[in-house]
């Protein structure tokens, strides 16, 4: 972990947050919203990319269109605008690095998409609250963490 510390400390690094993270903070989760405010503070703070996938976006949006919730859709699809948050797409490089990952450790399609964009985009890191992806070695990923990981 050594090299990640060192890359947030050198300048920006590209973070990936799953979809539970977004959902957490905009649930306002009694558990982990102010843990995701925390991280998300400090990677301001410290001039880091925050990364997801267009797929994690509808994830995020699912909830409040359940709802019908069209303040709550606007402001979503605000956030996730640039200079926030770089939306990364799923082409055809992500669609290889899929099949890759689906193929090799076996990860359920949803977060083989999730993984996938990450790689294809290539995150220094990866944070997720699913303990079946913590620790796993995806090429272009330099690290996959749990939001629990003590760099922010």
């Amino acid at each position: 972990m050594g090299e990640l510390i060192y890359a947030g400390a050198r300048g920006v690094s590209r973070i990936y947050w799953d979809s539970m993270l977004f959902i957490y903070w905009l649930e306002d989760h009694p558990e982990y919203s102010a843990r995701v405010q925390e991280i998300y503070k400090r990677m301001q703070e410290r001039g880091d990319t925050l990364c997801t996938s267009t797929f994690a976006v509808g994830e995020v949006l699912t909830g409040p269109h359940q709802k019908g919730a069209a303040d709550a859709i606007a402001e979503i699809r605000d956030f996730f605008r640039p200079p926030q948050v770089e939306v990364l797409p799923f082409g055809m490089e992500a669609a290889h690095h899929f099949a890759q990952i689906r193929a090799k450790h076996r990860v359920a399609p949803a977060d083989s998409i999730q993984l996938a964009s990450a790689a294809q985009a290539g995150v220094d890191l990866f944070l997720t609250h699913d303990n079946h992806l913590r620790g796993l070695a995806i090429s272009g990923i330099d690290f996959i963490a749990g939001m629990d990981v003590n760099l922010f």
